[in-house]
């Protein structure tokens, strides 16, 4: 999968926003925006603060069998996504492990933007179904994944003491 950078306008006067593969060289500010993002909704503390997030971000990057977008607004980089298929799963399902949009800048069109990036890959690569799994406590994530037409994913529901719960996307055809 290999993909273009795409442009779309935002909340941001005059501001354009370039969705694009993320490098590597850019992990380490993936990791900063994925702690600030994260801190949001785990009021005790994130757990794995102490992790090498900047390795793990190159590694995501650096993977062949999958992709990181990166959401660039006024040279700042400002969103990340990133999937792969997900261990065990067919050839038309796709994981999203990650998808964080910086906290300053929620609300703006960012994350919609980056989403619908997404969706274009996945259904570019044949992919059918997306599955994620978001924080219970993240209820502006479980919002923002309802309005993009996810939904809870009936051959996963949460167990008891379950910290996440499992969504499905149906990736749409193309047109």
């Amino acid at each position: 999968m290999t993909s273009e950078p795409t442009s779309a306008p935002t909340s941001e006067p005059g501001s354009t926003l370039e969705i694009r593969t993320a490098l590597p060289a850019e992990a380490g500010t993936i990791a900063e925006l994925h702690l600030r993002a994260r801190s949001t909704y785990y009021p005790d503390g994130v757990p794995q603060a102490e992790f090498d997030w900047t390795e793990a971000w190159r590694g995501s990057i650096e993977r062949t069998d999958g992709r990181v977008l990166c959401a660039v607004e006024a040279g700042r980089l400002v969103g990340i996504a990133s999937f792969r298929p997900p261990e065990g799963a067919g050839t038309d399902t796709v994981k999203l492990f990650q998808f964080h949009v910086d906290p300053d800048r929620w609300r703006g069109g960012i994350g919609t933007a980056l989403h619908t990036a997404c969706v274009g890959e996945w259904r570019a690569a044949g992919r059918r179904t997306a599955v994620l799994d978001v924080h219970v406590d993240n209820l502006r994530a479980q919002g923002f994944y309802a309005r993009q037409g996810w939904v809870p994913d009936p051959e996963n529901p949460p167990a008891a003491g379950d910290h996440h719960l499992f969504l499905r996307y149906a990736v749409p055809p193309g047109e």
